[in-house]
């Protein structure tokens, strides 16, 4: 006996209405367990597609940056060779870069920072150089290299938990920062320029430096004392010099360059200019003033 049947026979309902009833009830759940399928199939669909999706860009991204050890020894002689001697064995010497962290200010491919390598970068020291293609790829690969195996280059260490406002009432204010050191373009030029110091250094090395200034003076941020033929002392920051010059800039913000043929003697300063904050800064206070250099990563066009 059907269920048509049986309730017809109690007398509830007639047969053909029963009969209808239990027919749209099929149909019914037959409809949802279609549209519950449809719907797993577009998930399952979906979360296989953005999968493909990521897998494509790490493939993309790993084919920039597969480089072959030989291409790496070789980019590390012909870095230490031509590269070296302005930017320093880390990559850190010239003020405002550091090869060593991984992102380039003025480019974001390795294509184009193989085209710096070749061309030079216009309005900057950066000159051109006869590197070809293929010798500017391998110096690229050792760039690279430099920067995956740099502590500077990890992200982490740049995570401090001071608050940065703070940070600036103390630079501008008790540090006295804001009297040596230029900010975005405000500020005098005696010291070095701390315009995008965040982005080149970490936490762990700028709290160093405001502890034990002298600890590590960078060849760029050295001063220099100058003694010419007829006994005038100028002293200091040193700039530029070369076989044939020295440039400075001294306390009063004035360019010096003089030829080393007029100098009687010229000694660099080993220890830094800076004072420490060791006994001056609280613990919170010094690190609010270190999240606040951390926070400066230059002016962006």
């Amino acid at each position: 006996m059907t269920m048509a049947e049986r309730f017809h026979g109690w007398g509830w309902f007639s047969k053909s209405a029963i009969s209808n009833q239990i027919s749209n009830q099929h149909s019914t759940i037959k409809n949802l367990i279609e549209t519950a399928m449809l719907r797993r199939s577009l998930v399952t669909g979906a979360t296989r597609c953005g999968t493909a999706l990521a897998l494509l860009a790490s493939v993309l991204a790993a084919q920039e940056h597969s480089y072959t050890p030989a291409d790496i020894e070789n980019g590390s002689r012909l870095y230490q060779s031509s590269c070296a001697g302005c930017h320093g064995t880390t990559g850190d010497s010239v003020p405002g870069i550091d090869l060593g962290r991984g992102p380039f200010r003025h480019a974001t491919s390795d294509t184009e920072v193989a085209a710096i390598i070749r061309s030079g970068i216009p309005g900057t020291t950066m000159p051109p150089s006869g590197f070809s293609d293929a010798q500017a790829g391998t110096i690229v690969a050792y760039l690279r290299s430099m920067a995956a195996t740099s502590p500077r280059a990890n992200a982490g260490a740049n995570v401090v938990r001071g608050d940065a406002a703070r940070g600036r009432t103390l630079f501008e204010g008790k540090g006295e920062c804001a009297s040596c050191h230029r900010v975005n373009g405000i500020g005098p030029r005696v010291a070095p320029d701390l315009s995008d110091v965040g982005a080149i250094r970490t936490a762990p090395e700028l709290q160093q430096k405001l502890i034990d200034p002298s600890a590590v003076v960078r060849p760029g941020n050295r001063y220099v004392e100058l003694v010419t033929k007829d006994g005038a002392k100028i002293s200091g920051r040193l700039l530029n010099y070369d076989s044939f010059s020295i440039q400075v800039i001294d306390a009063n913000e004035r360019l010096v360059s003089l030829p080393k043929s007029t100098l009687r003697d010229y000694t660099f300063v080993k220890a830094s200019k800076m004072p420490s904050y060791r006994d001056s800064l609280s613990a919170d206070e010094m690190t609010d003033l270190v999240s606040y250099l951390v926070s400066l990563k230059g002016l962006r066009p």
